[in-house]
Formats: C-alpha cells, sequence, structure tokens
C-alpha cells in the first residue's frame, strides 16, 4: 500500500504540472489506480465561466470510464495550496459511484481515507426507485 500512495502521489504531481487555471492560479492533479492495476491522472482545467471548469479528480475518473474502466481502487490528490486539499463535494459522488470503499491519498497528510468516510450518506442507487 505504501508503494502505490507513492506512486499515485508522484503522478498526481506530475498531473498537476498540466493543469489550466489561469483564474483561481489553484492547480491540482489527480491520479487513481483501477483494480487491474492501471493509472489514469488528470488534472483541473479552468473556464472563464466557472461553472464550465472540471476538477483534477473527475478528469482521471472520466479518462478512466472513457476507456471501459469501471473499477477504481484508489486515487491520490495533489493541490498547489498552502495546506492539502480533499475532493470537493461533486467529486466525491463521483468517485463514490465507481468503489465506496476507495482508497483517498491526500498529498501533504500521512492519513488515508476511505470516499465513504469522505462522503456519509452519499446518494446512491438504492434511494431511486424502479
Amino acid at each position: 500500500m505504501e508503494n502505490t500512495r507513492k506512486v499515485l502521489i508522484n503522478q498526481a504531481r506530475k498531473a498537476k504540472k498540466n493543469a489550466y487555471s489561469p483564474y483561481s492560479k489553484f492547480k491540482v492533479g489527480a491520479a487513481l489506480k483501477t483494480s487491474n492495476g492501471k493509472i489514469y491522472s488528470g488534472c483541473n482545467v479552468e473556464n472563464i465561466s466557472y461553472g464550465l471548469s472540471n476538477c483534477a479528480e473527475r478528469t482521471a475518473v472520466f479518462k478512466a470510464v472513457s476507456e471501459g474502466i469501471k473499477k477504481i481502487d484508489s486515487i491520490a490528490i495533489s493541490s498547489s495550496g498552502k495546506k492539502p486539499a480533499f475532493p470537493c463535494g461533486a467529486c466525491r459522488q463521483v468517485l463514490v459511484e465507481f468503489n465506496p470503499n476507495m482508497t483517498v491519498y491526500i498529498d501533504g497528510l500521512d492519513e488515508t481515507f476511505k470516499i465513504s468516510e469522505l462522503l456519509i450518506h452519499s446518494f446512491d442507487k438504492k434511494q431511486l426507485k424502479y
């Protein structure tokens, strides 16, 4: 697990360098590991119309899903902020969709989290009526 943490944090740091954040100047990179061991990374991409921006975590997830991957084991997040940054609420909801037991590594923190701990009582398919 320590090796996974190290590899993913390093990949998230690399992805952070590609962030497009001319408005907030807040760069974020994410790297996730799938159940088959493949790593996908992503960065935040801002837009002058802020609502059209996309977070690094969702960029990485969407890349994986677009290639047919739907089982994600873990994700690491690295940001340019002074303090370690956690995924926003929208990203937490997207991440829990693909594995409520997903491990979350935050660059700058030694603690490891589960996405279900970061998003308790998430909206899920049990709440839908079929």
